[in-house]
This record gives C-alpha cells, sequence and structure tokens, in this order.
C-alpha cells in the first residue's frame, strides 16, 4: 500500500496544464478497464457505464462510474472556463488597439484637414504642393522628359560569342598525341 506522503508528492509535481485539454486523449484507468478518449468521449462514456450499472441493480458501480465522470466533467468545465478568460482578454485586447487606431486616424485626419489652414501641429512651415515651371530661382535640373523630349531606348548588350575549347587530345594524359611525346619514349 502507497503512503499518503508520496502520492500527494508525486501530485504536486504533477504539470497541471489545462490549455488542451478539450482535445487531448486520456487514458482512463476505470473499475471496468481503461477508458480513452477525450473529456468528452471520457464523459460519455462513463456514464454510459453508470446506467448499465443501474439496470443491473449494482448502485455501487454506478455511483463510482458517475464519480469518474464528474471528475473528467469538472477537467473540462476548468478548461473551457480558462479557455473563455483567455478569449475574453484577446478580445479586449483588440478592442484596446482598435480604439487606438481610429484615435489614430482621426488625430491624422484632423492634422491633414489643418495643414492646408496654417498647419498648427506641424513642424515645418508649409510647402507649396506644386512648383510651377515659370520661377526663376527654382534650383531643379532640367530632365529631358520635363523639356518634352522622349527618352532614347538604350542600345541591348551585345552578345559575346564563345571561344571554342582548345584541343586537348595532344596532351600527354589525352593518349593520342605528338610525334615528338611518341619519339621522346
Amino acid at each position: 500500500m502507497r503512503s499518503s506522503k508520496s502520492r500527494s508528492r508525486s501530485k504536486s509535481n504533477r504539470n497541471r496544464s489545462v490549455g488542451n485539454i478539450v482535445n487531448r486523449v486520456f487514458d482512463s484507468s476505470g473499475p471496468e478497464g481503461k477508458v480513452r478518449g477525450t473529456p468528452q468521449q471520457v464523459i460519455e462514456k462513463y456514464n454510459q457505464l453508470a446506467r448499465d450499472a443501474q439496470l443491473a441493480n449494482d448502485r455501487v458501480a454506478a455511483e463510482n462510474f458517475q464519480q469518474h465522470a464528474e471528475h473528467y466533467q469538472r477537467m473540462l468545465n476548468e478548461a473551457q472556463r480558462e479557455m473563455d478568460q483567455r478569449r475574453e482578454e484577446q478580445e479586449r485586447q483588440n478592442r484596446d488597439r482598435q480604439v487606438d487606431r481610429d484615435r489614430d486616424r482621426t488625430q491624422r485626419q484632423e492634422r491633414e484637414s489643418n495643414g492646408g489652414q496654417g498647419g498648427e501641429d506641424q513642424g515645418s512651415p508649409a510647402q507649396p504642393d506644386v512648383i510651377e515651371n515659370g520661377e526663376a530661382d527654382s534650383n531643379l535640373v532640367e530632365t529631358p522628359e520635363s523639356a518634352g523630349e522622349k527618352p532614347k531606348p538604350k542600345p541591348k548588350p551585345r552578345q559575346r560569342s564563345r571561344k571554342p575549347k582548345p584541343d586537348t587530345s595532344g596532351d600527354a594524359t589525352g593518349g593520342g598525341g605528338n610525334d615528338e611525346t611518341k619519339a621522346a619514349e
């Protein structure tokens, strides 16, 4: 028989993460053998076993199966509660971000609408949107496009022809060859 200290110690060392319990597959060792499945499937199986035990007039087994089903129901409810809290927190953060974006957008629109009237919020003085060509003190460079000329098309680069590879049949390693190398042998 196990001591209660070792049982509680091992129980406290377990990772009690309930993040993905809804879809996790459990192996439950019940009184009638193992029951395997997601929490919802395990609950349904234990409820069915409890009904069968009631029909057989076995109140102890029926209560045992109901307790097993209740255990998994509590786990499932806790996981769903956590998921709902996470979802609500995420929705709250999304609403806050949307409020910030809307506020920024309205401020930007107000600045743009006030920009032509004096630009109080802008750090630099107002500048004209269009510069007329007739201004004498313009420091702009004249380009062919502004003078009305069409740009000349760029010439296509010439393709280089490949040089033929040198004939290597005359090498000493080539096998065919030169009369002088044969004579030297």
